[in-house]
């Protein structure tokens, strides 16, 4: 054995001491990866539109750093952070109404910069005063004054992909048309360049949820306005002035469904048909005037209607079983003769309605009288519009 060597060829100074690495041997010397979840978690933090992903991403990441020796103990703590601050808000949206409120302004910013969304009964107005094309800024304003909308009801469509410009505003036209009268049910109070208009979804809203179609009341007179409301239904009008309406109803809507756009000659079946729903039409408002109890000044010119739908149904009765078209222009002429709108004056004197009949114009049957009730919806002749 060596002199100067302790016994055994120990060192004297014991093993070498070596400094262990930090975060595993790397013979480079490459720092730590980032732990890839920590990152997610800060990022949906500041997105805040997910805080509860957010925060549990960022509760794992700190315990996969903490076994895995990775770096982003920062970042996962950022984002828990921000994350649980953004539950915190969404929970409070939630519990005061402001989620709603806020996904309407979305749909309203996306239905082409509109501010409101009017609900059935409110009046507004448009920047240009029109309620053709695209509409921007609608304002909100008392119907009281003069105003250049008022809404007289709404409805959803179904969903699904955008179906395009020309159906959803062939919807909005049908549908909006049909819902008229529930709101203007005295057609005679409506005045004649009151038509019908509608603010329905764009593409762009459509994609943001938005299926909501507005009906609404404008005048088709250039630079014209609406002044006061128009609404006359159960809210406002009495029992036996709805009773009468709904009655003098049933007949309008049997006169509207006249043929469209074809002559006797052309159609005689669908104009046969159309008769028989006239007659049955006025037996049954004839029916309904009858089974109701009227206060004692209105049965005397109820009963004179009475006679006079009574007289009118046969000649209708007859027009849908004709033999030919002269048969029925016969016939028909007879009918429509029968079924004027003065015969209604004095029951609405009685009830307090409006007295005086809406123009109409035309040549088929569904623009003359309407067996003393003259046509629902005003009268109005314009064409129908989109906003």
């Amino acid at each position: 054995m060596p002199p100067g060597h302790p016994q055994g060829g120990q060192n004297p100074y014991g093993p070498p001491a070596y400094q262990p690495w930090a975060q595993g041997y790397s013979p480079y010397n490459r720092p730590a990866p980032v732990n890839g979840l920590a990152i997610a978690s800060l990022v949906l933090g500041v997105l805040c539109c997910v805080p509860g992903v957010g925060l549990v991403l960022g509760l794992v990441a700190l315990r996969r750093i903490r076994r895995r020796g990775e770096r982003g103990t920062g970042l996962a703590v950022g984002g828990s952070v921000l994350s649980g601050i953004g539950l915190a808000l969404w929970a409070l949206l939630l519990a005061t109404g402001g989620v709603s409120d806020f996904w309407q302004g979305v749909k309203e910013g996306a239905r082409d910069g509109a501010s409101i969304s009017p609900a059935k009964g409110e009046c507004f107005d448009t920047p240009g005063g029109s309620l053709s094309g695209t509409t921007y800024g609608i304002d909100k304003v008392p119907c009281s004054g003069e105003h250049d909308g008022e809404v007289f009801a709404s409805f959803r469509l179904g969903g699904g992909a955008y179906p395009g410009h020309g159906p959803v505003t062939a919807a909005a036209d049908e549908r909006c048309y049909g819902l008229r009268d529930d709101y203007a049910m005295d057609g005679w109070a409506v005045p004649d360049d009151v038509d019908v208009y509608y603010l329905t979804p764009t593409e762009g809203s459509w994609a943001a949820g938005d299926r909501e179609v507005t009906c609404v009341f404008g005048s088709v007179s250039e630079g014209g306005n609406l002044t006061g409301s128009l609404r006359n239904d159960e809210t406002v009008l009495d029992v036996d002035q709805v009773a009468y309406l709904k009655a003098a109803h049933v007949l309008n809507a049997a006169l509207e469904s006249a043929p469209d756009g074809q002559d006797v000659e052309d159609d005689l079946p669908g104009h046969k048909a159309w008769a028989g729903r006239v007659s049955a039409a006025l037996a049954e408002q004839a029916r309904m005037l009858r089974g109701r109890q009227w206060p004692a000044g209105v049965r005397g010119p109820v009963a004179v209607l009475e006679a006079d739908l009574d007289r009118a149904r046969a000649p209708w009765a007859k027009a849908a079983k004709a033999k030919g078209a002269d048969d029925f222009y016969l016939s028909y002429g007879a009918g429509l003769r029968l079924l004027d709108p003065k015969q209604a004056v004095p029951v609405r004197k009685a009830l307090g309605l409006e007295t005086t009949p809406p123009s109409r114009d035309g040549s088929d049957g569904s623009d003359g009288g309407d067996g003393g009730d003259g046509g629902a919806g005003g009268g109005s002749g314009g064409d129908r519009r989109e906003v």
